[in-house]
């Protein structure tokens, strides 16, 4: 795997330039560096996943396309925003992606489980990132602590996040969920749900953003 073949494969798989939603504009982005840590990233993931269980997904390839160019489409539609919180961040998906997009975004990825906790202080380590690591449950988190928006990927106990989530975010949640999924209850009545996005490469994979009211 090369930085050339991940904006390759990023390309086919988004569709638009990364970073760049239908009529936004993200400003200047330095491609070549972001993909280069993209790299950096992957060697990581490929590295560790080796001894504790970051991903079901084995070939970089798919992990380049499933998750990195996922992370990169919601990271497109963050708009104008200074916090995020990737809640449950796992192996760094999409807080990771995200914060290399945009780097004008403080984001705090958490994630209670030690050993994946471990691995993305080491992410952001290697890469230089300013992203904060909270390694513990959001739900131990200050009661004053929130965030701009809150986004949710592949969360344990979906219904339980999304409360959770509600309680911490300041402007918007984030879900990628899946299409059937008409509504979440557990945002209350506090949060406008816009029509879901469709995430490229799957079939029923798409993007909810809710704002507060």
């Amino acid at each position: 795997m090369t930085p050339s073949l991940i904006a390759e494969i990023l390309d086919s798989y988004i569709g638009l330039p990364i970073g760049q939603s239908e009529g936004e504009a993200t400003g200047d982005i330095d491609w070549s560096i972001i993909h280069t840590k993209l790299l950096i990233y992957l060697e990581l993931i490929m590295k560790w996943n080796a001894r504790i269980n970051l991903t079901g997904i084995r070939t970089p390839e798919e992990i380049v396309r499933r998750h990195f160019g996922e992370s990169l489409v919601v990271g497109s539609h963050l708009g104008a925003s200074g916090t995020l919180l990737d809640f449950g961040s796992g192996a760094g998906f999409p807080g990771v992606p995200i914060q290399l997009l945009r780097p004008d975004v403080r984001v705090t990825l958490a994630e209670s489980q030690g050993k994946k906790a471990a691995f993305l202080n080491e992410v952001v380590r290697s890469l230089g990132l300013q992203s904060e690591v909270w390694a513990g449950r959001v739900e131990a988190m200050p009661a004053e602590q929130r965030f701009d928006m809150v986004v949710l990927r592949a969360v344990d106990d979906m219904d339980q996040a999304v409360r959770e989530a509600r309680l911490r975010a300041k402007e918007r949640v984030l879900i990628v969920g899946m299409a059937g999924q008409a509504n979440y209850p557990a945002l209350g009545g506090d949060f406008h749900m816009e029509e879901p996005i469709p995430l490229p490469g799957l079939n029923d994979g798409v993007l909810w953003i809710a704002h507060r009211r």
